[in-house]
Order: C-alpha cells, then structure tokens, then sequence
C-alpha cells in the first residue's frame, strides 16, 4: 500500500501513547480509543481525534472488534496497530481489519494462528531446522497417554497449555506419582483461561534462561534479528525485568539465536516485527519456546542497543517499504535495562494494588527513558494490567547500566500505590543478578518480601515535605524511592 496518514491505535496507556510518538515523528495522524475509565487519559488528549467505546470492563471497550473497525472507517484511517495484549495477537481481528480495507500493522491473520498456537507452532518451525525441547508435537487428552510420554522424556517435565501464555496451563511435575493431579489441574485452567483445554508434555529445562530474539521482516522477504533480550527475571511466570544484551551469550551463540529465529519468521511468511523466545539452559544449548506475534512490552531496550524505533519500523513495513538493511547493518552499542514499574505489592505476593496517585515524580538524567500513561493525580483502575511505567536505562556497558537503573529508581517517586520499584532495587544489587549467574528461578530462589524496606513514616513524611516545597520539584531530587499508601 501506499504511505500510512492516519492511524488508530486500539490500545490504552503507555503503548498507545509511545506509538502515537512515533506516528507524529512520521506525520501520521492519531486516532485514539478509550473506555469510560480512560477518558482524561494521556493517550486521549495526545491523540489527534478519539472515540469513546464503551464502559470500562475491557469486554465492552477494548475487545470490541466492531467498534473499533466502525469508528476506524468512519475516521478515514489507513492503519490500525493493535500495541500489545487486547487484540494483538487475534488472528480474526486482523482479518476483519484487511477485510475492511485498512491495514494491520502486524502479521497476517495466518501467520497469527499458526504461531499462537504452541504445538502448530512448533509443527511449523522444525522443518526449518530451529532447534526443539524434546517433548510431544500433538495434543495430549488422556493422562494415562500423558505419563507414558512423560516417561519416555524422563522427568522432569512441564505440562503445557496449547494456547495462551502467562504461565497459565502450565505445570512442573518431577515425578509419576504427582502426574495425573498436575495433567488434570493443567487442562482445567487452560479450559478456563483460554476456552481450550488442550495440553502437550515436553522435558523441564533445568535452570533455564529466558531469553527472546527481536526479528524485522518486510514483505518482500527480508528478515533481519536485532540481537537478544535476557528476560529470566520473573514473578508468576511473567517478565519483571529486561536487558539487552544477554550477559551469557557468546557472539556465535548470538548468531545461531538469531539464524534460528530469522528461521522460525520465515516457517509461517511472517512479516512485521515480531519476538522468537528461547530457553536457554545450562550447558549452553537452547530451544524454541513460541514466537510473539506482536510488538514486546520490552522492546525498548532493543531500541536502545540498536537506534532502531521499532514503532517506526512497524509502519514502514506496513507501507508495504522495504527495510532497506541487511543482517550486517545491524548494530548493537552498550547495554540498556528496563524495568516494569507494576502497582503491585512485592511485600504481599506481587498483589495488584490500585488507587490514586498522590504523587507522580520521573526520574531523568543522561541514559535514562520513561514509557508511561498515566499523570500525577490519576486512579490506577481495577480493570487493566496494572503497570504503571517502563523504565529504561541505557549506559556503555552493563556495569554504567546497573548504575543508572539504581540511580533511576532512587529518583523514581510514586506515592498513592505500591509499586515493583523496591523489587527492582533488590534485583540489581543482588550477587546472582549484578555475576549474571541466574535463572528464571530468580525469585523464587532468592527472594524475600522481608529483605524490602518497610516504607517507615518519616521516609514518606520527608518526601512529602519536600514535594510541598517546591511543586516543580525536578524528579532526580527526589528523597523517596518507595511507593506506599
């Protein structure tokens, strides 16, 4: 097709807000959706126009397919991007999306489905020669069928959810005696998360390493890797904190990663930005996981190491533009970190926790970016993911980085909710974090709410008195960097 003008992003929060940046940079319009709950929301008043979709529940806002194609064509847009989560990675969105005659600024519908299911996934990518955890390639109904499998693997063995991800469906089981319990507990949360109770077994990757492969492909059959993200650190098997590069990888294995994931783009004719994960284990050999048909909450930090905007990239390719670079032109320069800033309670189990916040400071300085949606004075809502920001530090090598981060999150001041910014300083003046000797067992094998700072009265009282004295206060004076109520 031919140049973008006007985009609708069919997002909410910070996504929506870094997309429509980018867009702007390109002289693309931006239509903005939204929720009753978002209404006075960052990305509605950047946006050029917006359109209401309904009340907050995201059922009736945000997953609704037919208003946002409705307020799309009425709008005169020429793309949708979708951000990440909502409808993302939903292959009939896309679709009816290129049914309407507007471009999706992801995939093809196809590509979407072979990928967003783990075992068509995995059927795709082995004749491309990408490397597999041993396991099963079909669906598994019977837990008598399941425990032979699982014996002929050798324990351990995880037991997988087909669809989905976040760590639903999905089981450790060490032994034959605790099996049939594990499989059965398996099915039903993937039936209840994901309306498909469909399972597979493969072996347990003793201390894995999670780390990911940003691939660009266009539609004339260029596919380039933008080298690695580590992602092992982890809370309920989801992503807390990122960095780029990988401390563990050597530079062949970094050019087999990424061949690999190049591979596994081209199995399904994949086309737009997209994320290859890998498990990577002790002995330095890895494995397909899935690949994530969309643009990654932790993509800034390829950004970082690469000068690439990913956002930017995306348009073009949906342009129908060639990427107009090989393999070789590919940099990466010194090391980025990024942190997911969550309301959640990291003293309490990672509980989500809402609430206004009464006091919003930044932190800035050299190296040092913000992702975030949301204003000083704002409900945090019951209704959405509860992360608050991405903060990202990039330095010349990872021990400036690791610097930065800390200093980042001293100046980070968050008061009204309690936030992942106490969990974050844990992490990185850890021994096993700052050696780079860990895995994705990181929390649990480490971690201690009791070893957090317990947010005493007179450290909030001082960054209280503080922000009363000078309302403009400049976020890197800051006293505090604990969020509490």
């Amino acid at each position: 097709m031919s140049r973008i003008h006007k985009v609708l992003v069919a997002n909410r929060g910070e996504i929506a807000l870094r997309i429509m940046r980018s867009a702007k940079k390109k002289g693309i319009a931006t239509v903005a959706v939204y929720s009753d709950a978002d209404a006075r929301a960052p990305h509605v008043q950047f946006a050029d126009e917006s359109v209401c979709l309904g009340p907050a529940p995201s059922v009736q806002s945000y997953l609704r397919q037919d208003k946002i194609i409705e307020a799309a064509l009425a709008l005169g847009v020429d793309a949708i991007h979708p951000g990440y989560g909502f409808l993302s990675e939903n292959a009939d969105f896309a679709q009816a999306v290129q049914d309407a005659g507007i471009a999706f600024v992801g995939p093809n519908p196809e590509a979407i489905r072979t990928m967003g299911d783990k075992l068509s996934a995995k059927q795709a990518v082995m004749d491309f020669g990408v490397p597999l955890v041993p396991g099963t390639a079909h669906a598994i109904a019977s837990a008598k069928e399941a425990l032979q499998e699982a014996e002929r693997i050798g324990f351990p063995v995880m037991v997988k959810a087909s669809a989905g991800g976040g760590g639903k469906g999905m089981r450790i089981v060490h032994d034959a005696d605790s099996f049939e319990e594990a499989f059965g507990m398996a099915v039903s949360e993937a039936e209840k998360s994901f309306g498909n109770g469909a399972v597979f077994v493969e072996k347990y990757v003793q201390k894995p390493r999670h780390i990911e492969i940003q691939v660009l492909a266009d539609s004339q059959g260029n596919c380039v890797y933008l080298h690695e993200r580590e992602c092992s650190v982890q809370r309920r098997h989801q992503k807390v904190l990122e960095e780029a590069p990988s401390v563990v990888l050597s530079p062949a294995q970094r050019q087999a990663m990424g061949e690999a994931a190049v591979n596994a783009a081209k199995s399904c004719g994949y086309v737009g930005a997209g994320t290859v994960e890998f498990i990577y284990d002790a002995s330095g050999a890895f494995y397909f996981l899935e690949m994530n048909t969309r643009l990654q909450v932790e993509h800034p930090v390829t950004e970082c190491i690469t000068g690439l905007d990913l956002v930017a990239e995306q348009f073009r390719i949906a342009a129908g533009e060639p990427l107009g670079y090989g393999q070789s032109d590919v940099k990466m320069d010194g090391h980025a970190l990024e942190l997911r800033v969550y309301a959640e309670d990291p003293r309490n189990g990672f509980a989500p926790d809402i609430g206004q916040l009464k006091v919003y400071r930044r932190p800035a300085g050299e190296g040092v970016r913000v992702d975030d949606g949301i204003d000083e004075g704002m409900e945090i809502p019951i209704f959405y993911d509860p992360m608050i920001a991405k903060l990202v530090v990039h330095g010349k090598d990872r021990t400036e980085a690791i610097a930065r981060m800390l200093k980042a999150i001293e100046s980070y001041v968050i008061i009204g909710v309690e936030t992942t910014l106490p969990f974050g300083r844990f992490v990185l003046e850890h021994e096993a974090f700052v050696s780079g000797d860990f895995d994705t067992h990181f929390v649990q094998t480490y971690f201690e709410a009791s070893a957090l700072p317990q947010g005493e009265d007179h450290e909030l009282a001082a960054a209280l008195a503080q922000y009363r004295r000078s309302p403009r206060l400049e976020a890197n004076s800051a006293q505090s960097t604990w969020s509490r109520r």
